[in-house]
């Protein structure tokens, strides 16, 4: 299917396939006129990579996931699983130490206004 149905079905716009396309996550086959051809494989691919973005995984960890997830293969999984599963918790660990400094910085502020308010009346 052209990239026009393949956006329709998969619900993810032509620019976004055309980046999962460019970071290669995706290879969409090609017509003979150049036009790319999305399959029902690509598309359920598509899909398993939306739900990852959506989760907050960056593109680097989904390029690295994404042979696992497909391969069919076993070999060396536990490895490649446990490493995986290292790197998604750096990345979570990274982002609740970034969500505490902002909270931080909402208190602080928080503050400032309720003294503000308070000197106001």
């Amino acid at each position: 299917m052209r990239i026009s149905e393949a956006s329709r079905v998969s619900g993810v716009s032509a620019r976004s396939l055309r980046y999962y396309e460019d970071e290669g996550l995706i290879v969409p086959g090609r017509f003979s006129n150049g036009f790319r051809d999305y399959c029902h494989t690509t598309i359920d691919r598509v899909l398993v990579i939306r739900s990852l973005l959506e989760s907050g995984l960056p593109v680097r960890l989904i390029r690295d996931l994404l042979p696992r997830l497909t391969d069919g293969s076993d070999a060396g999984g536990d490895a490649v699983c446990a490493e995986f599963l290292h790197e998604v918790q750096d990345y979570r660990d990274r982002l609740a130490a970034r969500i505490a400094a902002l909270s931080d910085q909402q208190a602080a502020l928080d503050a400032y206004l309720r003294e503000a308010r308070r000197t106001d009346a």
